[in-house]
């Protein structure tokens, strides 16, 4: 019996990509990355450049590929989701990759988002109107640079710009394409009034695909330069949300994968397409019958950080274990001190470009560790006002699946649950996106019969339960810390009309990841 088949999957990232090749029984077989900067020439403004990433792209495979020594079955993709490149006829970029972490395209969101057709575009395509999305870029594009934009003959992505390059093939998948505000997710169809805002037409953007689509084989040229046949099939895959959900395994209704890198997100995977009354969250595709419900937060661990720089220097950088030792000093609730961590603005469940941090509840007895405390409080209350929105859109919560940098910390990974209200596993290490794309190729290629075998692949290492008497504070804390962004929101109003006349804000510690 000669051994399992192998697909790697290809994971274009924010600020890396990374090929993992995994066989059929779910075993890492050989992984490598490539990094890249992200640039921010302007304030608001986050680009790289697309042919460097292809070229990260080309070589990790090549990497891979000659690290393995044996034949693969495939290659499949993941990728960040909500960039835009503007190309010319011969596929040729006319702009940078301008990614998710981008805000240039505020002013935009914030105007369609104040008219009634804003919701119901955000609930017809799936996509918050937000500057993260590429509708309000492309607005943004029309109105700041209008020559440029009629020169564009086609609107990508990043992962259809690498496609493009590695297959002649202009194509985006379904799941891609419900991040971008311009499909409709019922119809599986772009969407005439959202391309009409974004000033385009259908023949400007790829050809929508499931992302279970498979490519043929690689140009010759693209062959060459990854070491693989010219006959290797390409699965187009998926945004790397989704296919974290099912590289945790968390592939049936009621699941739920959240992640706290240097950013955070809760999603819940299910069987149609829904947005909550309010729209609050978000809905991206996975497959013909799989979705996934839920809401990306700018600020996770972003905030331990500033937490370091601001509060505790001396420490010296990456002092995180003393930072969370110091948190774990302070009582749950932390002595009635809320932080708002909106230190990066936010994202779910408000989708709003003008919000700013906050402590709410000083007093002479608060130290240090309140501080700290609250900060990581902060965050793990924001992601259950996501998991508020997700039931909001009537989805069942059964269990929590988490990953992400902050899982290291025993403290974090309590506070969460507590936060939560519910038990919140940990799967052991597997790389989230890059395995979802595989096993979604695997499928696309019949080498296994349902991406459902995820959930029996990955194993469980912990489970935390929540404390009933710590889960009982932060319920009731919950409520406060939600007004809170409802009554300051004139004052956000009125600092960002001020913010011309003050002396200038310090940059960012780091964009968001």
């Amino acid at each position: 019996m000669g051994d399992p088949a192998v697909v790697v999957g290809v994971d274009i990232g924010t600020t890396s990509t990374k090929a993992v090749a995994y066989d059929t029984g779910g075993r890492q077989l050989a992984t490598h990355s490539i990094g890249y900067p992200l640039e921010e020439p302007h304030a608001g403004y986050a680009e790289q450049d697309p042919v460097r990433i292809f070229d990260a792209v080309v070589e990790s495979i090549r990497a891979v590929v000659g690290e393995l020594g044996r034949p693969i079955a495939g290659l499949s993709f993941s990728t960040a989701m909500h960039s835009v490149i503007g190309l010319d006829a011969g596929g040729t970029p006319l702009t940078p990759s301008v990614t998710w972490a981008d805000s240039r395209a505020a002013a935009q969101a914030e105007r369609l988002r104040a008219v009634p057709s804003g919701l119901a575009i955000h609930r017809r395509t799936g996509t918050p109107v937000h500057p993260m999305a590429p509708l309000p870029k492309l607005v943004w594009f029309a109105e700041q640079q209008p020559k440029l934009h009629e020169r564009v003959a086609h609107w990508v992505g990043i992962k259809e710009y690498v496609l493009l390059r590695l297959a002649e093939a202009l194509v985006i998948d379904h799941s891609v394409a419900s991040a971008t505000g311009l499909m409709d997710i019922y119809r599986l169809a772009w969407d005439a009034e959202a391309l009409g805002i974004a000033g385009i037409t259908e023949e400007q953007l790829p050809q929508l695909v499931p992302t279970t689509h498979v490519l043929p084989g690689l140009t010759a040229e693209a062959a060459r330069a990854t070491g693989l046949p010219a006959a290797t099939p390409l699965v187009v895959g998926a945004g790397d949300g989704p296919l974290a959900n099912l590289g945790l395994g968390a592939v049936h209704p009621g699941e739920v994968a959240c992640s706290i890198g240097t950013s955070g997100a809760m999603r819940v995977m299910v069987e149609r397409p829904g947005v909550d009354p309010l729209g609050g969250v978000f809905c991206y595709a996975l497959t013909e019958h799989r979705w996934v419900v839920g809401g990306a937060i700018n600020n996770g661990g972003i905030v331990l950080q500033w937490a370091n720089e601001a509060l505790a220097p001396e420490l010296g950088e990456h002092a995180e274990e003393e930072l969370l030792d110091l948190a774990a000093r302070a009582p749950v609730g932390s002595g009635g001190l809320i932080m708002l961590p909106y230190l990066l603005s936010e994202r779910a469940p408000h989708w709003s470009a003008l919000p700013r941090g906050a402590y709410v509840g000083l007093t002479h007895g608060h130290g240090r560790a309140h501080l700290v405390r609250a900060a990581l409080e902060g965050v793990c209350q924001q992601l259950a006002l996501v998991l508020a929105s997700v039931r909001a859109a009537g989805n069942e919560v059964r269990e929590v699946r988490a990953s992400g940098g902050f899982a290291r910390s025993p403290l974090w990974r309590q506070i969460l649950a507590d936060a939560l209200g519910l038990p919140v596993r940990f799967p052991a290490g597997h790389e989230g996106s890059s395995f979802g794309a595989a096993l979604l190729g695997m499928q696309a290629l019949g080498l296994i019969e349902s991406i459902e075998v995820a959930a029996d692949l990955v194993r469980i290492e912990e489970t935390v339960h929540p404390d009933p008497a710590s889960a009982a504070t932060y319920a009731a804390l919950l409520p406060l810390f939600s007004e809170l962004y409802d009554a300051l929101v004139p004052t956000f109003a009125s600092l960002r009309r001020l913010a011309p006349s003050l002396p200038p804000e310090p940059p960012p510690t780091a964009p968001p990841q």
